[in-house]
C-alpha cells in the first residue's frame, strides 16, 4: 500500500468521464464499415473499422509515428495504413510496416493502444480498462441480450450534456408524468406517487410503491460489467402490433465529459412470425412518436447548466439517482486508489 490519497477532484473527473473496467457500447453496427471511422468515447478517441470478414476492430485513433489520426487511413484488413506515411498498425496495436525506411526499429512495437470489443444485438461494445485492467472482464448481459425469446430494436443518439445527466433523467420515473405528459404512452396514470428502492443481485430497482405498468413507472440499475437501465414496460398500442408491453434496455456512453451518446433497446418478448412483424408495426406507427419522447428528454437537459447539480434541492422523488451518483463515485474512487496503490500515483501527480 501506498500514502497516495485520490483527491475528490480526481473522482469527480473520472466519473464525468465515465468509470474505467468497463465495457460500454460505442456506436450502432451501421456506423462502422469498411471505412475506418474516428470517434471519442469515455474523453478517448478511438478507431474502429472492419476487415473482409466484417469483425471490429479497434485501437487508438493515432499514429506512433507523428500522431496523425488513423480514422483517416486505410484499411488493409487486419491493420490501417495512416494517410500520413503510410505506417501499417494492426488491430493489436502492434506497428506491422513503415513502408518509407528499411529495418525501421518501431516494427513489431505495440505502440498504441489497442481496445477488446465485440458486436452484439446491432452495437458495438469496447472495453475500456486502466493499466491494471488491460483484459476485458465477462460482460453478465442482461436476459433482454441473451434469451432467444426477447426481439430488439436499438436508436441512439449524440446528447450534447454529461452522461451522467442522462442517466438521472433515467433514474426519475416522476419525469414521465409531466414532461412526457403529451406522449402517446406517458399521458397515463397518477402525477403524485410515493417511491421505493429495492436491492437486486446486480444493483437496484427504483419505482414507485403504489403503481405498475400504467406509466414509466420503475427503472432498475445494474452493473453486470457495464452499467445499464432497465425501464418499465411502457404501454404498447394495440393497433402497433403483437407482443404486449414493450421495454427498454438503456446504456449511456461518455464522449466527453460535455456530451454523451444514448443507446436505447427496445424490447419485446416475441415469437415466431411476430418477431418480425412486431418491428414492422412499431417502424410504421410508433417509432416517430417514441423520438418525439426522447427529443423531449434531449431538449431538457441540454437546456440545463453544466452546474446544475451544484445547486440542487433533491426530494424523496431522487432517492434512484442519488443512489446511481453515489455507486459510480464508489466505482471511480475504487479503481483510481487501485492504480494508486500499484503505481503511487495519483491522475494528479502522473500529469505532473
Amino acid at each position: 500500500m501506498t500514502d497516495t490519497v485520490v483527491s475528490p477532484e480526481d473522482i469527480k473527473k473520472r466519473v464525468a468521464l465515465g468509470p474505467l473496467n468497463r465495457w460500454w457500447p460505442v456506436a450502432a453496427s451501421w456506423m462502422i464499415t469498411d471505412t475506418p471511422h474516428g470517434l471519442t468515447r469515455l474523453g478517448e478517441k478511438i478507431a474502429l473499422w472492419r476487415d473482409k470478414d466484417g469483425s471490429v476492430h479497434c485501437i487508438e485513433d493515432r499514429c506512433p509515428h507523428r500522431g496523425a489520426r488513423l480514422s483517416m487511413g486505410w484499411n488493409l484488413g487486419d491493420r490501417i495504413a495512416c494517410w500520413y506515411h503510410g505506417i501499417e498498425i494492426g488491430a493489436d496495436g502492434v506497428v506491422k510496416d513503415v513502408p518509407a525506411v528499411a529495418n525501421c526499429p518501431l516494427v513489431g512495437e505495440k505502440a498504441i493502444k489497442s481496445y477488446p470489443c465485440f458486436e452484439h444485438m446491432g452495437g458495438i461494445f469496447v472495453w475500456f480498462g486502466d493499466e491494471l485492467h488491460q483484459e476485458p472482464d465477462e460482460f453478465g448481459m442482461p436476459e433482454e441480450f441473451e434469451s432467444d425469446e426477447w426481439s430488439a430494436m436499438l436508436c441512439t443518439a449524440h446528447w450534447k450534456c454529461n452522461w451522467v445527466y442522462a442517466v438521472d433523467n433515467v433514474m426519475d420515473p416522476m419525469h414521465g408524468a409531466y414532461l412526457h405528459a403529451i406522449s402517446h404512452s406517458m399521458a397515463e396514470g397518477d402525477k403524485e406517487a410515493r417511491m421505493q428502492v429495492d436491492k437486486t443481485d446486480t444493483g437496484f430497482v427504483f419505482g414507485k410503491s403504489d403503481q405498475r405498468d400504467v406509466n414509466f413507472d420503475w427503472i432498475e440499475w445494474g452493473d453486470t460489467g457495464a452499467f445499464w437501465l432497465r425501464v418499465s414496460p411502457l404501454p404498447y398500442r394495440k393497433a402497433a402490433g403483437p407482443g404486449g408491453n414493450f421495454g427498454i434496455m438503456g446504456f449511456v456512453t461518455p464522449i466527453d465529459e460535455e456530451n454523451c451518446r444514448v443507446f436505447f433497446w427496445r424490447t419485446r418478448k416475441v415469437q415466431g412470425w411476430q418477431r418480425d412483424a412486431w418491428k414492422f408495426m412499431y417502424r410504421h406507427k410508433l417509432e416517430t412518436l417514441h423520438w418525439d419522447v426522447l427529443e423531449q428528454d434531449r431538449v431538457i437537459l441540454e437546456a440545463m447548466e453544466p452546474d446544475a447539480r451544484d445547486h440542487e434541492f433533491l426530494y424523496q422523488h431522487d432517492t434512484g439517482l442519488a443512489r446511481s451518483r453515489r455507486m459510480l463515485e464508489q466505482v471511480a474512487e475504487a479503481q483510481l486508489s487501485a492504480v494508486a496503490d500499484k503505481t503511487g500515483k495519483t491522475p494528479a501527480t502522473a500529469a505532473e
